[in-house]
């Protein structure tokens, strides 16, 4: 750990990520649009100073406010720009050599009440070079003009950004005959006198004169495509140009993928109070600890939080009270919490940008693939999606959308349409495996409620809290978690139909069925009136949970791009339960589900419509168009898989438990992986060991899935606690919850009033 200025890294080192995406060793680049970098630069004077290679960066650099800016005017001579509507005034100043008239430009900024440039880029060397035919005197004197030109710079560093650039390798094979002279050798003497001059007087201060050097780095990678030896393509020269925005513009704009310059957000007032109360928690714990002096071990099963069984409630040893389990998750929850916190909020550890390959995504797909069938095991029970096998479908489903956040495969459109597909199918589940639970058990008690949404939203709250990040940002949960609040209320509302009741008469599923054709029409006018979806949705204290940057959009757009898929789940669930009633499929072991004849002409459908889905996902234009189309097709190869996957008896009959595993902790997956696997905010990726990416990958990869394990863990015992089975002691559960979230409001309206 060498501190937290990643300036220094973005200015100074990297490596070229394939051929053009340059990766700044430990920190994440942003790339900057038009209108940011107005924004960022607004009312601000930019002076680039030097010979041909410092106007081709000028010319890169205004580029990025206005790209329809040509490369026009005298070559040797000064080029004004300027950006009338955000005040922007970039200048290039020609001064090819470092001599007498370059200090005194310089020195005219620093006398007086001449407005200094907010930013001065300088860079020369080349010229001196070429005109005294790489002379040793004409070193000598470049090291003179120098040593005079460093205290003006480093008098204008304690009010302006200056950079000095370093100068790049030349291709000696193609330089022409005049230019001959400027060879590699000389560069790198002319570069060692630079830095060894610059800032020798005031070392120990904070006001220095940053040297670009990367541009060296990305030149010698791809100076051999110059076209004359000397100058640089055009992509490298537009890397140099983004980088110099990064430097400036990071610690203005604080983009989340920019974490290059970017300082240490300060602690808020809710993360203070968070922290005061996890340390009291380990230090509870502790004492009674200490007191006792004995262990227990507690060794309950994960809970499917979408599956029908009711989860046993906790065995507690009668030495162990309830104080102490509860002192006991919250220390193990504490020290977790402190990791996420060095991992994704305090400049630790390092963090990289994505770069997307086939083969890091195609690659680890098979591995895993193969891995998944060496763990193959029968099942308890055959019956169609039973426990083990939905547990299995999640946990590959999971690692699938694992290896495509962390490969950036979503810039492939053919690889983002099918893991959305996958997104819609853990909808699916939640339909089905809810509705299967309230049609079967009839079981709308506000305990089961209270179970699944503690179940499904304890972390993302602690979450929210110690990250501070909103709710909404976790866009899953509260897909999921509003889904959930749907089933519930359409089950649950007058009239209570539930299969004990609608066995005694056939009208009762005619009942059904049109709550759930209301459910539709529902569903159908909300994904076609925003308007109306966000005004419900922007009422206090709704707005709380679903805003994200001010507005409910990003809501509206997560929820309309699956809005059908849960219903899907509902009406499969409803129509499977009553042909299991009615013994119309048969699910004996090895058994296939229908008659020979029906199952194999289901099963050739089913294969037919998940390639044919399968190449229509491959041959779509664009993200918009697929998305469009996405709600309503998406079930065919959902419902596809399910047949292939249940029809024959052998294939029901069997499971991975490695999937199944990851299956039963897919959630605290998904979540973590926010930020202790990805990076700023998913955006890149941790690097906890720097220099050996697939040794980091495993690395990280071994903590994150202990901890999302551990976070399951934690979370079934606290949801034992904090959700009693008893009436009234859940009351004052309920109670309470209610005051924390109070609390929590007016703590984050006193916060937000600090920030203005």
């Amino acid at each position: 750990f060498q501190g937290g200025d990643t300036c220094e890294y973005l200015l100074s080192s990297g490596r070229f990520l394939g051929e053009k995406v340059w990766q700044p060793h430990s920190c994440m680049m942003h790339k900057y649009k038009n209108s940011e970098a107005k924004d960022c630069l607004i009312d601000k004077h930019i002076v680039f100073i030097g010979d041909s290679r410092i106007r081709q960066l000028f010319y890169s650099f205004i580029k990025l406010i206005n790209p329809q800016v040509k490369e026009e005017g005298n070559k040797h001579g000064n080029i004004p720009f300027e950006d009338k509507s955000a005040s922007i005034k970039v200048d290039f100043l020609w001064y090819p050599e470092v001599n007498g008239s370059m200090r005194q430009r310089i020195k005219s900024w620093t006398e007086g009440s001449v407005a200094k440039p907010h930013i001065i880029v300088v860079g020369a060397a080349t010229w001196s070079i070429k005109i005294h035919n790489g002379s040793n005197e004409a070193l000598a004197q470049y090291k003179i003009n120098i040593t005079s030109v460093a205290p003006l710079l480093e008098k204008l560093a304690k009010s302006s950004d200056v950079y000095w650039v370093l100068q790049d390798p030349v291709y000696e094979d193609m330089l022409s005959e005049s230019r001959k002279m400027i060879t590699n050798e000389k560069i790198d003497a002319y570069n060692e006198a630079a830095v060894r001059i610059l800032n020798s007087s005031s070392r120990n201060s904070k006001a220095k004169v940053k040297v670009f050097s990367v541009s060296k780095l990305i030149a010698q990678e791809t100076i051999m495509k110059s076209a004359d030896g000397l100058h640089l393509p055009e992509s490298s020269r537009d890397t140099n140009a983004m980088i110099l925005m990064n430097v400036y513009c990071n610690k203005i704009m604080k983009p989340i993928d920019g974490s290059c310059c970017q300082p240490q957000p300060p602690l808020t007032l809710i993360q203070k109070i968070a922290f005061c109360f996890f340390t009291l928690s380990i230090i509870g714990y502790l004492i009674i600890s200490l007191m006792h002096r004995n262990n227990y071990r507690k060794n309950k099963p994960c809970t499917d939080l979408e599956s029908g069984e009711e989860k046993k409630p906790a065995i507690n040893t009668p030495n162990v009270s309830t104080l102490e389990m509860l002192l006991h998750s919250f220390c193990k929850l504490g020290l977790i919490m402190t990791y996420f916190y060095l991992c994704d909020r305090a400049n630790l550890f390092m963090k990289e940008n994505k770069f997307y390959t086939h083969s890091s995504f195609f690659i680890p797909i098979i591995y895993i693939l193969v891995l998944g069938v060496f763990y193959t095991e029968n099942t308890k029970e055959t019956k169609v999606l039973n426990r083990e096998q939905t547990d299995e479908w999640k946990g590959w489903m999971q690692l699938v959308i694992l290896i495509y956040h962390i490969s950036g495969a979503s810039t492939f459109l053919p690889v983002y349409m099918h893991i959305r597909v996958l997104v819609a199918a853990y909808l699916f589940q939640t339909g089905y495996g809810h509705f299967s639970y309230f049609w079967i058990k009839g079981d709308f008690g506000v305990y089961r409620l209270c179970q699944v949404l503690f179940r499904l939203n304890f972390l993302v709250v602690v979450l929210c809290i110690v990250m501070d990040r909103p709710y909404q940002f976790y866009y899953f949960v509260p897909l999921v978690t509003v889904w959930f609040m749907i089933i519930y209320a359409t089950l649950a509302i007058w009239p209570q139909i539930v299969q004990k009741k609608a066995n005694g008469n056939c009208l009762w599923h005619l009942g059904l069925l049109l709550k759930l054709i209301c459910l539709l029409t529902c569903i159908y006018f909300l994904s076609y009136s925003q308007g109306t979806f966000e005004k419900i949705f922007s009422f206090w204290p709704l707005s709380k949970c679903f805003e994200l940057n001010g507005n409910v959009y990003e809501w509206w757009f997560r929820w309309k791009l699956d809005r059908y898929v849960v219903f899907h789940g509902m009406l499969f669930a409803f129509i499977y339960l009553a042909l299991q009633k009615r013994q119309m499929i048969s699910e004996g072991k090895g058994d296939p589900l229908f008659s020979n004849r029906l199952s194999n002409v289901l099963l050739f459908i089913s294969i037919v419509s998940f390639l044919t889905y399968s190449i229509w996902a491959s041959s779509c234009k664009n993200k918009t168009e697929c998305n469009e189309l996405h709600p309503s097709v998406s079930v065919v190869q959902i419902l596809a898989f399910i047949l292939i996957r249940n029809i024959p008896g052998y294939v029901r009959s069997v499971y991975s438990s490695f999937f199944a595993w990851f299956g039963k902790i897919s959630l605290e997956l998904f979540i973590c992986q926010y930020h202790i696997w990805l990076a700023a905010d998913t955006k890149g990726i941790l690097v906890l060991i720097p220099g050996y990416p697939m040794f980091n990958v495993l690395v990280s990869t071994f903590i994150f899935v202990c901890v999302a394990h551990e976070i399951s863990q934690i979370t079934n015992d606290l949801a034992q606690i904090v959700v009693p089975k008893d009436n009234s002691a859940l009351l004052k559960r309920l109670l309470c919850i209610a005051g924390f979230f109070s609390g929590l409001h007016l703590f984050s309206a006193m916060q937000d009033q600090s920030r203005h």
